[in-house]
Order: C-alpha cells, then structure tokens, then sequence
C-alpha cells in the first residue's frame, strides 16, 4: 500500500488517530472503545489495521502495542535526526507555564503528574508532554503507591540547557521571596508538604463538620425530648386540675 487510505472525517480510524496524538501514554483498545462509543473488538481491529498502514506506508511513526495499550512513536529509522531536533530548541522560547512546570518537577523530582497539579493548582499533563518531547523532562518510572502513576525527573540535557553541573546547583528559591511567609510557602511547596496537609485539612474540616452536625442532631433530640418532658408534666398537672 503506498498511500493511507482517505479517511473520512467520522470515521474511526481518523478519530483513533487524533486521540492517539493527545495520548502522552499507551491507551488501552477498551479505554478508546470507551471514548468512540464502539466495541472493544472494532476498535482493537482498526489499530491493527492503522498499524500496518503506518508500516507499510514507511511513515515516519509508528503504531505499537505497549504496556496494554497502543501509542505512537516515532521511527526509530530517524532517532538520530529527532534527538538532534529536541536538543537544539532554545530553553528561552518556553512559556512561562512550561517554565513554572519544569521548576517544579526540577526542585521536587521525582514527581507525578498530580503531584505537579497540586503544587501549580492546575492540569499540566500538556505541558509536561510538551517537555517530554524537548527532552528536558523524562519518565523515571511508576509510582506504585499511587496506582502506577508515571513518576518524572529532568534530564541531563536540562542540566546542560540552563547551564548547571548537578541538580545541586539549582539557585535557593528562598532567596527571591520578599517576606518570611513567602519563603515559607515556598519551602512547604518544595517538600511537598502542601499537597499533604491539604489533603490532611481536607479531611479535618470534613469531620469537624459531622462532629458538628452531629452535635446539632444531638441537641435537636434533647430539646425534642425535653419538649415532650414538658408537655407530658402539663397534661399531669391538667389531669390533677
């Protein structure tokens, strides 16, 4: 086959196509399913036929089956050319979220995705897939306390990016806060303290809301109760009237 074949724009092989490019991981042919409304068997025979197109086209990606699921890679043909490509991007054309994202992880690796959404207080799966492909961030592995959660680290092309010879050299953030409390959020930011204890304040407010609802409920019954007492003792005194 020397070309893909057209594909139209509701069809399921474009539709597969287009979630596969947002996927920085392997998404199972069920998750996919899932998402397109189709069974797990047509989508699992669509992939298949995907890669084989791919193959026989000599695209410059590929389709792969991996870890359970299917994602897209590029030709190992052109490793080569695609790592001389990432490494000559110039740091200074990242946005300050991907400057706020690679900061985080830089100072608090080894990291989750959600570990960086709790310190930024916002999604940043995009941004760390953006530093991904620049090779300033890469997978460490997974997080088995946190349901096998990908875990990310920067790379020594980071290192050699900004200038520094060890993670050691990072600059102390302290010294760039203008007061005592903003060095303290920062050192909480940094220890990871932050994204606990609010977990942990979470969980206190919430049972020192039942204790108080609870509390209410008991001195409702109380007052049911002693509003009873009372009516019983008038009818008492009625009946002895």
């Amino acid at each position: 086959m020397a070309d893909l074949d057209k594909l139209e724009a509701t069809s399921l092989k474009g539709a597969l196509e287009a979630l596969l490019l947002v996927s920085s991981d392997p998404v199972s042919a069920s998750a996919l399913a899932a998402v397109l409304k189709a069974t797990p068997g047509e989508v699992a025979s669509a992939l298949a036929e995907l890669k084989v197109e791919y193959e026989e086209a000599n695209r410059g990606f590929q389709l792969r089956e991996v870890a359970g699921g299917w994602r897209l890679f590029t030709h190992p043909a052109y490793h080569d050319q695609v790592e001389a490509f990432v490494l000559s991007w110039d740091t200074q054309k990242l946005s300050q979220a991907a400057l706020e994202t690679l900061a985080v992880i830089a100072y608090h690796q080894p990291v989750t995705r959600e570990m960086v959404k709790g310190i930024r207080g916002v999604n940043s799966d995009g941004v760390i897939s953006s530093l991904v492909d620049k090779g300033l961030v890469r997978e460490l592995g997974r997080d088995k306390e946190r349901g096998q959660a990908i875990i990310y680290g920067t790379t020594n092309a980071f290192l050699e990016k900004f200038g520094l010879r060890s993670l050691k050299d990072l600059p102390d953030l302290e010294q760039f806060a203008p007061d005592e409390q903003a060095r303290q959020f920062i050192r909480e930011r940094l220890s990871g303290r932050s994204i606990q204890s609010t977990l942990e304040e979470t969980a206190e407010d919430l049972d020192e809301e039942r204790a108080l609802a609870d509390e209410a409920e008991t001195e409702d019954d109380e007052l049911v109760i002693i509003g009873n007492a009372d009516t019983d003792a008038d009818a008492e005194e009625g009946f002895d009237e």
